[in-house]
């Protein structure tokens, strides 16, 4: 109870307190992120008692055996609430006592028969009686009462031994456990001032993190231009940048149309030229034949028939195209000039210069408003500051610093005392253990000389030395049992007492939450509280605070807040309401005015250009016409195969001047071929793809210009309609990502208050090691190991004295013995022969 008590000391100067615990961190959108400073402890939260745990858990279902009631709640509670006045319970304590009561009352009436016991057995052994006559009579079985007595004295003594066992082993851990007290002690007492001493440094690192979120607010707006403009233009840019990049490529289109114009017509013009020239280079080769061919040679059979032939293929040698029946391209370049006059790509860059100036005319426009919201911003952190000065910690703090080193004084003081008398205590177990040791080692000496000096040949009176020493061992053995084992009794009875009563009352109950239960009962520890913990910690016994909930809370590693319900005192969540501070940020973003009505993608002049562009008539053309003659050969005739055929035929000629002069004509027509039909014939090729992409460019391009203006319309439009809704989504959405800022602060200053700041941990681990580590594993367990493993062996000692006794008639050295007579008649007689040897 008074442990219980230290411990609503240890909460009530946090009554009205909040203090920071572990880790605790939270993470918020666009990288915002908080985490508490880490706190670490020494004691550990749990203890395990190693392999001796086993012999503990033996003797915890012993307890249970002697003791199988439940945990007395209402007698307890009924006891308490009457001042410990037992006197109208008694009935009730004796029934649920009564198994321990019964072990008593046996162990109480050992304590005083066996010295009477005792007493008399000395006085009828110094009578010759109870076996004291040093005369054994001869039985038929009889070796196997030896053996039996033998046996079983050894079984006897090795129960004997065990138990001895567990009472140096008992004795022994619960000294090792003492010297581990002190250590204990100051690893508690450390916890708790890292505990304390980090509170207010904790605290205030909390209220410190809203200069980081007032930072990173104020980073944003300071980036007015790219997250609010910036937001404004992207979400007008899928409307608007299509229109101005087709506007622009339009305007590139009517360049590379005038270029390509001029180019089709001046290459137009040079194939012109090339093909009258090679109409006269054709002209020139055929009159040249033909005058070769006025060779008299020509009228002489064969050769007549051969020069017909070649005067025939000469209609061949001409050109095969009409190039100057296609139109020029003048009019239509002159018309695409008068378009380019207008610079459109200029016009376009000023659409684009309009529109990518919205987030400058933004953060033209509400620099006003950001200064204003910044100062609410800074008055915010002000009232964040003066929350933290509400909270009454630094003062209870400094009182409760004072118990620390009042309680660690006072263990120091007091640890000294009880490591004294633990080792009187110590001492005294160890000479327990040792009486015992003695009498069983005085029973193993008897066993071993007895069994091994042991003759069976030999007569009772003539025992050797070794077997009567054995004899005489078992007898001491009884001797000292006689004068100890009643002093035996009475310690293993007390502890017995104590130890059990402990452990069914305080350490099982504690450790099921029984205990804390029976102190949660109403008007049990002030009558005039209905709960005891909430009456000291607020002043209002009428809230609902149990010690049952707030051990397990701390147990959980809970905040002191939530813990101890200190809502009732302080509530952090009326003070930490992100609306009530908030609100006028908000009205400040409510507020915000951006005017950018002003924008035009495309003014007359430019829309005008595209129209004319569009009348040009580049697209009324008709490219056909130029594409068929482009397509077509120089020449009727391939020149190389008619200068090769025109040379085939003259090599069939005679000698003479009619047939060089065939073959220099046949060389003259390659040179042409050469010199004017491959350069025509690539030039041809070069404009005939050139007419074909601006065949391609010019394809509809009325209705392009028209889509282009159906869009530029469309998108300027949706400048003057939708403009201002999406202003205000933007603003909206800007507005809430600030004050989501302050809000997930806010936030996280509400949580790490009322669940993590002051985590109690170690104050359960405080009250778990004073209760359940030292007074239940360092003292209670080993206690009742030592009087159960005394105690077994004590008993035990009842059953050996028997048998020591019977045993050591077949090893001791008789004074006298039977001797038989075989009769004639069958008829067996004996008489008692005496020896002459002393015993």
């Amino acid at each position: 109870m008074a442990l219980l008590l230290s411990f609503l000391l240890l909460l009530e100067p946090l009554g009205d307190t909040s203090a920071l615990g572990p880790l605790s961190s939270t993470k918020g959108s666009d990288g915002l992120e908080f985490e508490l400073p880490t706190t670490n402890y020494e004691t550990k939260d749990s203890y395990k008692a190693g392999p001796i745990g086993g012999l503990f858990k033996m003797v915890h279902v012993f307890l249970s055996v002697v003791q199988p009631n439940a945990f007395p709640e209402d007698i307890l509670r009924k006891v308490l609430q009457k001042k410990f006045d037992f006197s109208t319970e008694y009935e009730k304590i004796i029934y649920y006592e009564i198994g321990i009561i019964i072990c008593a009352v046996l162990g109480l009436l050992f304590v005083f028969l066996m010295p009477l016991v005792g007493f008399c057995f000395g006085l009828c052994r110094c009578c010759n009686k109870c076996g004291g006559e040093m005369h054994q009579r001869q039985k038929k079985n009889g070796t196997f009462l030896r053996k039996y007595f033998t046996v079983s004295l050894l079984v006897i003594c090795i129960f004997i031994s065990v138990g001895i066992i567990y009472g140096f082993v008992a004795n022994h851990h619960l000294r090792t456990q003492i010297e581990k007290t002190r250590k204990l002690a100051d690893s508690n007492l450390k916890d708790l001032r890292t505990f304390l001493n980090g509170t207010p440094a904790q605290i205030n690192y909390v209220l410190s993190q809203y200069a980081t979120t007032k930072k990173k607010a104020f980073s944003d707006l300071d980036n007015i231009k790219p997250l609010l403009g910036g937001g404004i233009h992207e979400q007008l840019r899928p409307k608007v940048t299509p229109v101005l990049d087709d506007i622009k490529s339009m305007a590139e289109a009517i360049k590379e149309t005038r270029e390509a114009l001029l180019n089709v017509n001046n290459t137009l013009k040079e194939l012109k030229r090339s093909t009258a020239q090679l109409n006269t280079s054709l002209s020139d080769v055929k009159r040249n034949v033909e005058q070769s061919l006025n060779d008299p040679m020509c009228s002489v059979p064969p050769v007549a028939t051969t020069c017909n032939n070649i005067r025939m293929s000469l209609n061949q040698l001409e050109d095969n195209t009409n190039l100057g029946q296609l139109p020029s391209l003048d009019q239509q370049i002159d018309n695409i000039n008068d378009v380019l006059r207008t610079d459109l790509s200029s016009l376009v860059q000023q659409g684009y210069k309009s529109f990518n100036d919205i987030p400058e005319m933004v953060q033209n426009q509400t620099t006003d408003i950001i200064s204003d919201i910044k100062s609410s911003l800074n008055s915010l952190g002000s009232n964040i500051k003066n929350i933290g000065e509400q909270i009454p910690i630094q003062d209870k703090l400094s009182n409760f610093m004072g118990y620390i080193n009042d309680t660690e004084t006072y263990i120091h003081q007091n640890l000294i005392t009880l490591e004294e008398y633990d080792s009187y205590r110590w001492l005294g177990g160890l000479v327990v253990c040792c009486l015992l040791t003695l009498v069983v080692v005085f029973y193993y000496l008897g066993l071993m000389c007895g069994t091994c000096g042991y003759d069976r040949h030999s007569t009772p009176t003539e025992r050797g030395c070794i077997s009567n020493t054995g004899g005489i061992f078992l007898m001491v053995g009884v001797g000292v049992s006689f004068l100890f084992c009643w002093i035996l009794m009475t310690i293993v009875v007390l502890t017995f007492v104590i130890g059990g009563n402990m452990e069914k009352l305080v350490c099982e109950p504690y450790q099921n939450g029984k205990l804390f239960q029976i102190l949660d009962t109403p008007y049990l520890l002030n009558e005039n509280w209905k709960y005891y913990l909430s009456g000291m910690v607020f002043n209002n016994p009428d809230i609902n605070l149990t010690f049952e909930q707030v051990y397990s809370d701390c147990k959980e590693n809970k905040g002191i807040y939530t813990t101890l319900k200190l809502e009732n005192s302080y509530n952090i969540s009326e003070h930490l309401n992100i609306q009530e501070h908030a609100g006028n940020i908000s009205n400040d973003f409510k507020n915000l005015n951006v005017n950018i009505d002003n924008i035009v993608l495309l003014d007359a002049a430019g829309r005008e250009n595209l129209m004319n562009f569009s009348s040009s008539g580049i697209d009324t053309i008709d490219y056909n016409v130029y594409l068929a003659e482009m397509g077509k050969a120089p020449t009727k005739v391939n020149l190389l195969a008619f200068a090769s055929d025109l040379e085939a035929k003259a090599d069939h000629l005679p000698q003479g001047s009619l047939k060089q002069s065939l073959k220099n004509n046949a060389q003259t027509i390659r040179t042409v071929h050469r010199g004017q039909v491959i350069p025509l014939e690539q030039s041809m090729s070069t404009i005939y793809q050139s007419i074909k992409e601006l065949q391609l460019k010019s394809s509809g391009l009325r209705v392009k210009v028209a889509n282009i203006l159906s869009s530029l319309d469309s998108a300027q439009d949706f400048l003057k309609t939708r403009i201002s809704s999406v202003i205000v989504e933007e603003s909206t959405k800007y507005g809430n990502t600030i004050i989501g800022y302050f809000e997930h602060y806010l936030q996280w200053v509400k949580i790490s208050i009322t669940e993590q700041i002051a985590a109690c941990k170690p104050v359960a681990t405080a009250l778990d090691s004073a209760v359940n580590v030292f007074l239940c594993s360092y003292i209670i367990d080993p206690m009742n190991l030592f009087w159960f493993g005394i105690g077994k062996a004590t008993v035990f000692l009842l059953p050996a004295i028997i048998f020591a006794v019977k045993l050591a008639k077949y090893y001791r050295r008789m004074d006298s013995e039977d001797v038989y007579d075989d009769m004639e008649n069958g008829n067996i007689g004996f008489h008692r022969h005496h020896s002459t040897q002393t015993v």
